[in-house]
């Protein structure tokens, strides 16, 4: 399997390449060269599957330069109880009939997010071993991939990570997570901004040519193919746990910002995988909900980018959308090249002669979220089901109610344990006791390590230079 750019101008790579390098040369978005096809004589074989055993069949299409024994290796390591919680890893549970949850939040840091990062952690060390090379990862967060991230690299050899967040604009618990970590190849940076700007500046930094090889930049961001990858294996898994034939169709409810997790589901659903439809839901920051019901893509600047309870989407350009819309555009990779470099100067686009393929052949649908809306859901599961959910799902639970047809089964995917927005669940339903795992215990007051910089790439380029030695010229 190869893989090229979403631009075109990048020679076809190899998996582990791809792995370490973030964004293509070209500025474009890596992916593979087709998506594999899998029949259902295969995805009957598949249904029994444990976790592991199925990330192996699905990532062994993916992942060909690396040898099969070294990835059964490195997803058996990922994918254990002790890291996540169960054997089941990904626990699908029933809120009512046709409707329900994808537990993807039981990994160290409680979020979706650890599902894929810690197969990167893994991944990453294993393909620099193989090369004898090191690499600086550089990242943004707006909440949940930057723990993530950094506790599945923390201590690793040959890798420094600095990750980037919004100043003052996460919770508690996720500054506290990300913030407390005293391993000395993490290093954690606050932009006086939002999550935008400091994918702007991941991006500008992975841009510039020089510098990148100087220092060996990648990213750990959904723009990495490996995350995408990773995220794949879960909606197989959740579509075997709620159906008994292949004949049934199961629709999926992604509470999505920058379009990764639900390009994974995209991409599951092109490989066979019987999807019906994929809901993207959005919170006020809704860029995505407008392109699917109208077809109108118009990313916002940053100072309209509205601050939610439900941080993690607090987003106005998705990065990953633009896999998607290199399929929707057939493949033309002169034309995603000029649509992607008007939004990259604040310039939107507008492809609503193609809205019957966005709905009908993609099977995408959306709708959004708001403050009172994500307060009332979580209010009501709780009370009706005892369900104790985190703001990001409730948007997803409330768009999937919103939209579901008669009959259709959707499943939502869990963004995040609910301990980690205490502040809105309290808000919902009064004061109560939020569970949380042993090892969360007294985070909050744990002493803090970040450096506060302004909205400039060059300050964070400095950052790198003040902790990397670069490659000799």
């Amino acid at each position: 399997m190869k893989y090229i750019s979403t631009r075109g101008q990048t020679a076809p790579m190899d998996f582990s390449d791809v792995l370490l390098m973030g964004l293509a040369p070209d500025g474009g978005l890596m992916l593979p060269e087709h998506y594999p096809n899998i029949d259902s004589t295969t995805l009957d074989e598949w249904r029994t599957l444990s976790y592991p055993k199925l990330a192996m069949a699905i990532m062994q299409r993916f992942a060909t330069d690396i040898p099969v024994a070294d990835l059964q290796d490195i997803i058996e390591r990922t994918y254990t109880a002790d890291v996540f919680g169960s054997e089941e890893i990904v626990p699908v549970r029933k809120l009512e009939d046709n409707l329900y949850i994808l537990g993807l939040s039981n990994g160290p840091t409680l979020a979706f997010k650890d599902v894929a990062m810690q197969f990167l952690g893994n991944a990453f060390e294993y393909v620099l071993k193989k090369k004898d090379a090191r690499i600086t990862i550089i990242g943004a967060t707006s909440g949940d991939t930057g723990s993530a991230a950094e506790y599945a690299l923390r201590g690793k050899e040959n890798i420094e990570v600095f990750m980037l967040s919004p100043h003052g604009k996460m919770s508690e618990f996720q500054r506290a997570q990300m913030y407390s970590l005293t391993d000395a190849n993490i290093h954690n940076i606050a932009i006086d901004g939002m999550f935008d700007d400091c994918q702007d500046i991941v991006k500008a930094l992975q841009q510039d040519a020089e510098f990148k090889a100087a220092y060996n930049l990648g990213t750990v961001n959904s723009i990495n193919w490996g995350r995408i990858l990773a995220q794949i294996v879960y909606y197989f898994k959740a579509y075997f746990a709620v159906t008994t034939s292949n004949d049934e169709k199961v629709s999926f409810s992604i509470p999505s910002g920058n379009f990764g997790n639900i390009c994974a589901g995209h991409i599951a659903r092109e490989m066979g995988l019987p999807i019906d439809r994929l809901i993207v839901a959005t919170n006020e920051n809704d860029v995505l909900n407008d392109f699917f019901n109208q077809g109108a893509y118009q990313p916002r600047p940053t100072e309209k980018t509205y601050i939610t309870s439900s941080p993690s989407m607090d987003i106005s350009k998705a990065s990953n959308f633009e896999r998607f819309v290199y399929l929707l555009l057939e493949k033309n990779s002169a034309r995603v090249h000029e649509l992607f470099e008007g939004v990259k100067s604040g310039q939107g686009f507008d492809l609503s002669e193609l809205m019957e393929a966005v709905n009908t052949r993609y099977g995408f649908a959306a709708g959004k979220s708001t403050h009172s809306d994500r307060l009332q859901t979580i209010k009501a599961l709780y009370e009706q089901h005892g369900e104790l959910i985190d703001p990001h799902t409730a948007d997803g639970i409330k768009v999937a109610k919103e939209l579901q047809k008669e009959g259709e089964i959707i499943v939502c995917a869990e963004t995040a344990l609910p301990v980690k927005f205490a502040d809105t669940i309290v808000e919902a339903i009064g004061q109560i006791d939020i569970a949380r795992l042993a090892h969360t215990e007294g985070l909050e007051s744990l002493p803090q390590h970040v450096v506060v910089l302004d909205n400039n790439a060059e300050l964070v380029a400095e950052q790198i230079r003040q902790h990397v030695t670069p490659n000799p010229a």
